[in-house]
């Protein structure tokens, strides 16, 4: 089997592409590229001990990253710009990411939008009121 590395990245908008030699992207295809059963997915997954399904012991023990501080780090933000940008308190963020405290319904609702469209969020702050 012959092998060949790609080149990926997330666009802001969430969309995978993958970036040619020439520095040129283009969408992956919908279809996958090598597509597997069910059955070949999970020989796979057991023959490799890094990405070996975990079990439901596990699962309960596994230390869990928030979403905001997944969502920060996916804006390549420090804690300190990333509140600054976006109006919220540090100490409120530093909680959420070091698991003392979640984002109520609205924050969460908030952190989608950012997530969906940090730019545009940054534009409508920086506007300010209307």
């Amino acid at each position: 089997m012959s092998k060949t590395t790609t080149t990926a990245k997330t666009r802001s908008d969430g969309t995978v592409v993958e970036v040619l030699d020439n520095g040129t992207e283009r969408p992956f295809p919908l279809t996958p590229m090598r597509p597997m059963t069910e059955e070949e997915i999970h020989a796979a997954a057991m023959a490799d001990p890094d990405a070996r399904p975990m079990s439901p012991d596990e699962l309960r023990t596994v230390r869990r990253v928030s979403r905001a501080k997944t969502l920060r780090r996916a804006l390549g933000l420090t804690q300190e710009a990333f509140a600054a940008r976006y109006h919220i308190p540090l100490g409120t963020l530093r909680d959420w990411e070091q698991g003392r405290a979640e984002p109520d319904q609205p924050t969460r609702a908030y952190l989608k939008v950012i997530a969906r469209d940090p730019e545009g969020v940054q534009r409508a702050l920086e506007a300010g009121p209307t």
